[in-house]
C-alpha cells in the first residue's frame, strides 16, 4: 500500500498543554486516522491515550494511544510541540539554548527510526527551532515547517475583526517575521473585502497610530496570557491542528509558516514567518510578499536578530548538523 493510500499516521513528541491540546483538536476535527503520543512521562500519555479516545464515539474514529520513537518509521507528519514552556518575563529567545538541547534529543531517534515523512515544528523559538530541525534531518527543505506567525496572524485576524465588526475568517491578514518580539503587521496588505485596513481606519477618524496600537496589542497577547494563567496553548494548539490538516488532506493552504528563505526578502539561511503554501507532500510554495520600503526594513531586522541569536546558540550547544 503507497503512503497516500493508508490511512493517515501523526506522532506527536510532546504532550504538555500545548501537545494535549493539538491532540484533542486533532480529535474534535477528525484529522488523521491515527495518533500516537511521544513523551518522557509515560503515564502521563497514557492516561492522554485512553482520555482522547473516550471522545471518539462522539467525534471520529481514530487509532489513539502511547507511542515510542520506533513508531515513527511510517507517520506522515511529526509534530514536536517538547520544550520548555516560555514563563512570565522570558521572550520566546530566551528559551533557546535549552530547547534546542531537547530538540536535539528528539529529531536523532526520529531519523534513526526511518522516517520519511514531514516535520512540523511548534515548539519555541519556533523559527530557530525549525532551522535547527532541518539542518539536524538532513531532510530536503519542503519536508521540514514550523507554525512561524500562524497563530500571531490569528491573534491579527481576530482584533481587526472585533474592530471592524465583521466575521475574523473574513479578514486577510498576515503577521510576518520572527513568532516574538520583533514580527510585525504587513498593513501594505491587511484588508477586508479589499479594502485596506490602514485605508478605513482613516474612513473611521482615526489616526494612524491606531495600527501601532494593534501591532502591540497582538505582539503582546502571548505575554498578557502568560501573565495570567502561565502558559498559551489554546490557541497555538488549534493553529497546529489546523497547519496539520492542510499538509495531510492536501489543501494547497496559504498560511503563514515558518520556512525556508532562498532569497526571498533578501534573506537567507533562515526561517522566519511569510506565507507560504502547503500540501501533502510538505512545503510546496514560499511567497514574498510585495513590503513597503518600512516593512522591509522591519523583516530584515527581524531576520537579523533571529540569525544573531541562532549563530551564538548553535555554538554554545554545539548542535549536530547533517547538512
Amino acid at each position: 500500500m503507497s503512503r497516500d493510500e493508508r490511512p493517515r499516521k501523526v506522532i506527536l513528541v510532546g504532550d504538555g498543554a500545548v501537545g494535549s491540546t493539538f491532540a484533542f483538536s486533532m480529535v474534535q476535527q477528525g484529522i488523521a486516522e491515527e495518533l500516537g503520543i511521544v513523551d518522557i512521562v509515560k503515564e502521563r500519555v497514557e492516561g492522554d491515550a485512553i482520555d482522547l479516545a473516550d471522545a471518539t464515539p462522539w467525534t471520529f474514529p481514530k487509532n489513539i494511544y502511547a507511542a515510542d520513537y520506533s513508531d515513527c518509521k511510517d507517520a506522515d507528519l511529526v509534530v514536536i510541540t517538547a520544550g520548555a514552556p516560555q514563563k512570565p518575563g522570558e521572550t520566546r529567545l530566551d528559551l533557546v539554548n535549552k530547547n534546542l538541547k531537547i530538540l536535539s534529543s528528539i529529531v536523532e531517534p526520529v531519523i534513526e527510526s526511518g522516517f520519511e515523512g514531514i516535520f512540523l515544528v511548534v515548539a519555541n523559538p519556533v523559527d530557530i527551532l525549525t532551522h535547527a530541525t532541518w539542518k539536524m534531518s538532513g531532510f530536503p527543505k519542503d519536508r521540514v515547517i514550523g507554525s512561524g506567525t500562524s497563530l500571531d496572524s490569528g491573534r491579527l485576524q481576530k482584533v481587526i475583526g472585533e474592530l471592524e465588526h465583521v466575521d475574523p475568517r473574513s479578514v486577510n491578514a498576515y503577521m510576518l517575521g520572527e513568532h516574538g518580539d520583533t514580527e510585525f503587521p504587513a498593513w501594505s496588505y491587511n484588508n477586508v473585502g479589499g479594502v485596506k485596513v490602514s485605508d478605513w481606519i482613516k474612513a473611521h477618524g482615526m489616526d494612524e497610530s491606531k495600527l501601532e496600537e494593534i501591532h502591540k496589542q497582538v505582539a503582546n497577547m502571548a505575554y498578557d496570557i502568560i501573565n495570567k494563567k502561565g502558559a498559551t496553548f489554546y490557541g497555538i494548539g488549534t493553529a497546529a491542528a489546523m497547519i496539520a490538516k492542510a499538509i495531510l488532506n492536501d489543501e494547497h493552504r496559504v498560511l503563514p509558516l515558518s520556512v525556508p528563505m532562498d532569497g526571498e526578502y533578501g534573506l537567507h539561511d533562515l526561517h522566519i514567518g511569510t506565507p507560504a503554501v502547503v500540501g501533502r507532500k510538505g512545503l510546496e510554495q514560499v511567497i514574498e510578499m510585495p513590503l513597503s520600503d518600512h516593512e522591509q526594513e522591519l523583516m530584515t531586522a527581524s531576520a537579523n536578530q533571529l540569525k544573531k541569536v541562532m549563530d551564538k546558540a548553535f555554538k554554545e550547544t554545539g548542535v549536530k548538523v547533517r547538512q
